[in-house]
């Protein structure tokens, strides 16, 4: 089993992760966004917190993480992502570095629901703080289904804040998930997901 492999396996050691997260897009944001996810596994929970400043105000932050569906390591998308030049790094072009978008820090993790799911709003000054308590061994069942039977592995991961206002004038060269809006999945910070403590 590689390091960081969590299973559903309640037996497993307690441990935390955390990732620290940095500005991406600044520009376009407005802002630097930056801020820290933290997972600590305890018996058979996951808690997840997410701790945010610096985003654009009053808005909703869609938070996932982002990841490979053949395990190997994801990292974060830097500026040089921007493959088709229009100064933007979106949420396509994080693809390359950084996988596919696989779980949703929202109000039910364990449902997998990346496109409808309740996620947090900064507040006036751009922050927000976010926990969920989520049962191991469903997310893991859950994430299995999603990726032909592969685990969590935390550490092979990385932490991406999304979303800046409708308002925002973005070239239409900037990519998203099918219809939805790419203002809702422009990436305004990154972190790669590390282990810290067993």
């Amino acid at each position: 089993m590689a390091a960081g492999t969590q299973t559903a396996d309640s037996s497993h050691a307690d441990a935390t992760y955390v990732a620290h997260l940095t500005a991406l897009n600044t520009a376009t944001a407005g802002s630097a966004t930056t801020g820290e996810a933290r997972f600590e596994i305890e018996g058979d929970k996951l808690v997840i917190r997410v701790h945010v400043t610096g985003a654009p105000p009053g808005i909703t932050h869609w938070q996932h993480f982002h990841g490979f569906e053949n395990g190997h390591a994801a990292s974060c998308a830097t500026q040089t992502a921007d493959a088709n030049g229009d100064g933007i790094v979106d949420v396509a072009e994080t693809a390359a570095a950084s996988g596919t978008t696989m779980v949703p820090f929202d109000t039910a993790p364990a449902a997998m629901d990346v496109a409808h799911g309740s996620y947090p709003q900064a507040d006036a000054n751009g922050s927000y703080s976010y926990r969920e308590v989520v049962p191991l061994k469903q997310l893991a069942a859950a994430f299995g289904k999603a990726f032909k039977g592969q685990q969590l592995d935390l550490d092979h991961r990385v932490v991406y804040i999304h979303g800046v206002p409708a308002s925002t004038r973005l070239p239409a060269t900037v990519a998203s998930l099918g219809p939805i809006p790419a203002s809702t999945t422009l990436p305004i910070a990154c972190g790669r997901i590390e282990r810290v403590s067993r």
